[in-house]
């Protein structure tokens, strides 16, 4: 079994993003905690379907990631954000991009079963919906794990020449209100509503921490 360089870090979310993959990708994990709010729009997400007056007032750092997608909500504590790092040259390498994140949504479901919670992977087509370019956890794509059939686990992915990038985010905490504030323009504009996005929050408290104890211990 290859070992994880694993690295845990604090810090702001845009600084973190700005991280693409490095040159000579190798087995990474980087256990992101953000030390200030932020809206993590995707990389062609327009920032009219943000509500900026609120977020100037909420304090709330708005800005484009690399990856796709609609936006991500980062709250200090409201989430586990987990970044995996491969080469094209692993064994957990796929070429077909409906597929590359299989394996994670499997070390998740493995991770998440260790503290209590049933989860499936998503497998086949992206469902996607009205909301989903504007907010990422409306959409499903194959990989991403659901209890119930709401997400609990949703990953992004940026490929590049040296590998690939999954970022993977956890909500132990869903505030529908504060996002239905913060991207009200583009929830108006895409005819849908916020009490449609399914999530299953992992309200583990503490027990956080074993969840990705348990993730990083589930890794092949």
């Amino acid at each position: 079994m290859a070992r994880w360089d694993v690295v845990r870090a604090k810090g702001d979310a845009r600084g973190f993003h700005s991280h693409g993959v490095p040159a000579g990708a190798q087995r990474s994990v980087r256990l992101l905690d953000v030390s200030g709010p932020a809206l993590a729009l995707g990389s062609t997400q327009s920032i009219e379907d943000v509500d900026l007056d609120a977020a100037k007032r909420l304090d709330v750092d708005v800005f484009n990631r690399q990856s796709g997608g609609g936006a991500v909500l980062l709250d200090p504590g409201a989430q586990l954000w987990v970044d995996v790092v491969i080469g094209r040259s692993d064994s957990l390498w796929n070429d077909d991009v409906s597929l590359a994140s299989q394996w994670l949504g499997d070390v998740w479901v493995t991770a998440l079963r260790s503290v209590g919670i049933e989860g499936d992977v998503h497998q086949g087509a992206m469902v996607t919906n009205a909301l989903s370019p504007v907010v990422c956890f409306a959409g499903l794509a194959a990989g991403e794990v659901t209890v119930g059939g709401a997400k609990v686990v949703g990953i992004s992915q940026r490929r590049t020449r040296a590998g690939a990038r999954f970022q993977c985010s956890v909500p132990l905490q869903w505030n529908a209100a504060r996002h239905a504030e913060l991207l009200a323009p583009g929830i108006k504009n895409s005819g849908g509503s916020i009490t449609e996005v399914e999530v299953f929050p992992a309200t583990l408290g503490d027990a956080a921490f074993d969840l990705r104890d348990a993730f990083i211990e589930a890794l092949p």
